[in-house]
């Protein structure tokens, strides 16, 4: 037997990108530049439970379409907010390659652990 597909149409292009009304609502979020909330829902695009998210200054800048001091302030608002953890730091090097940052989505499960939510803990949030 299979299992039952879903009659919702947005299931049949990809899924769905959604946010918890208590984030969205935030102070925290509010707090974030334009910049800084697009790039959230790019990197949420990208989320895996079993990973990092590898994502760079140069990518965000072209999705964002800013030049690239404003998508490095865009990562620095997220992270001095909660919303963002490094995992890893960047790479480059010619011979084997570049590698981007990589990044914890904090208001997300994280090998199979519960969200962290560091964005509640922020003083941007207003608590």
């Amino acid at each position: 037997m299979g299992t039952k597909k879903s009659p919702l149409p947005f299931d049949k292009r990809g899924g769905v990108l959604a946010i918890r009304r208590q984030m969205f609502e935030s102070p925290a979020h509010f707090g974030l530049s334009l910049s800084a909330r697009c790039l959230l829902l790019l990197l949420q695009c990208h989320w895996r439970n079993e990973k990092p998210v590898d994502y760079g200054i140069r990518e965000a800048a072209e999705k964002l379409g800013v030049d690239r001091r404003i998508a490095m302030r865009a990562f620095k608002e997220l992270q001095t907010a909660g919303f963002i953890r490094l995992a890893d730091e960047s790479l480059f090097n010619s011979r084997t390659g570049s590698k981007a940052r990589s990044w914890v989505l904090t208001w997300l499960p994280y090998r199979d652990r519960p969200p962290t939510n560091d964005w509640e803990r922020s003083k941007s949030s207003g608590t």
